[in-house]
């Protein structure tokens, strides 16, 4: 736990939105977003305004990420209704071929673009409202804290972790789709998140619990997509809002950059090696 750096002997964890150094209750004074200590209350020297992440706070809609990733999937499904040729066309596949000596169509045959195309794909009117009503509120406040590049980077890289996992272990002509590998990313960010500013877990435990059970008690739930998505999400927060999230100088912002993409480049890495593991065991 941190402590104050006027009063040494107390421990918080809220730290000056401006020059990011921990406070404790007596040291906040609250402003517009957030509270700043004194010393930068009185127009004293002080680093731009940051998240919890580290990444500077950006004026204008703090929701913008989650709304272009809300309209994107819609406006997909609306697709799908139209021509519903295009889940095939963009859904994950492994290996499929449609007749006999047709043409191979999947992710083995070199159309690695499905391991995230299908991440924006839903055919039913309950799956896309379930998928965007996680997104709303779960997303919405993850992006606040996070920042809008932390966070479509979460929402990307879960999705493809997720892909990752329903690509190795499925077999190869079951079409899967959905943004729910990419979901559970983020709600695995939030756990993280929340276990760092020290909120009561109780609900979330609760909400996972209910989401796991929906994921392995009905039939032809994606539970690899919800799995791969929740660990890599869990591993990605726990980069971006580790111990260092309140760290003041310069030299241990670096450091807690370096250690938020490492976390996201280990979930890069381990999707590609997934990946690249089940293209050779499908190839001829």
């Amino acid at each position: 736990m941190d402590t104050c750096y006027r009063h040494p002997g107390r421990e918080t964890g809220i730290s000056c939105t401006r020059c990011d150094r921990p406070i404790c209750p007596t040291c906040m004074i609250s402003a517009s977003v957030g509270y700043q200590c004194p010393e930068c209350v009185r127009g004293a020297p002080a680093a731009v305004p940051r998240n919890i992440a580290g990444g500077a706070l950006t004026a204008g809609d703090p929701h913008l990420v989650t709304k272009i990733l809300m309209g994107i999937n819609i406006a997909v499904f609306l697709a799908v209704l139209a021509n519903p040729a295009l889940a095939l066309d963009l859904g994950l596949l492994g290996r499929y071929a449609e007749y006999f000596g047709g043409p191979v169509e999947g992710v083995s045959s070199g159309q690695y673009y499905r391991l995230l195309t299908s991440v924006f794909l839903h055919q039913e009117w309950w799956h896309i409202a379930s998928n965007m009503l996680g997104l709303w509120v779960i997303g919405g406040p993850l992006e606040a804290a996070l920042g809008r590049a932390r966070y479509l980077t979460v929402y990307l890289l879960s999705g493809l972790a997720g892909s990752a996992l329903v690509y190795l272990l499925t077999a190869p002509n079951q079409a899967t789709l959905g943004a729910s590998g990419a979901i559970f990313g983020l709600f695995g960010a939030t756990a993280v998140l929340m276990r760092r500013l020290k909120y009561d877990m109780r609900p979330v435990g609760v909400m996972l619990a209910l989401m796991l059970a929906m994921t392995f008690i009905p039939e032809g739930v994606s539970w690899q997509a919800h799995i791969g998505g929740l660990v890599a999400g869990a591993v990605m927060g726990a980069g971006m809002v580790g111990p260092a999230a309140v760290a003041p100088s310069p030299e241990a912002r670096r450091k807690r950059a370096a250690a938020q993409w490492s976390a996201c480049v280990l979930v890069l890495c381990a999707s590609l090696a997934l990946i690249l593991l089940r293209t050779a065991e499908l190839t001829p």
